[in-house]
């Protein structure tokens, strides 16, 4: 019940959303794309560049939560 401190418009999203859950999820529906890797290196490539993507949305604009005064 530690959500209702926030304001309403956050409270979804706190509510309902794990950002661990929410990269995992991503991680899967992308590398299921590929189906079968020939060898490990490439798993961990293509998991390194999809985490970079990821990151880089976050760093460059969409916020998860933003706090205006007004």
């Amino acid at each position: 019940m530690s959500y209702t401190a926030f304001p309403i418009q956050h409270q979804k999203w706190i509510l309902t959303t794990n950002l661990v859950e929410r990269v995992n999820k991503e991680l899967k529906r992308r590398t299921k794309v590929v189906g079968t890797f020939p060898n490990e290196e490439l798993l961990l490539r293509l998991a390194g560049s999809i985490l970079m993507d990821i990151n880089e949305e976050w760093v460059t604009g969409r916020r998860y939560l933003t706090i205006e005064k007004g």
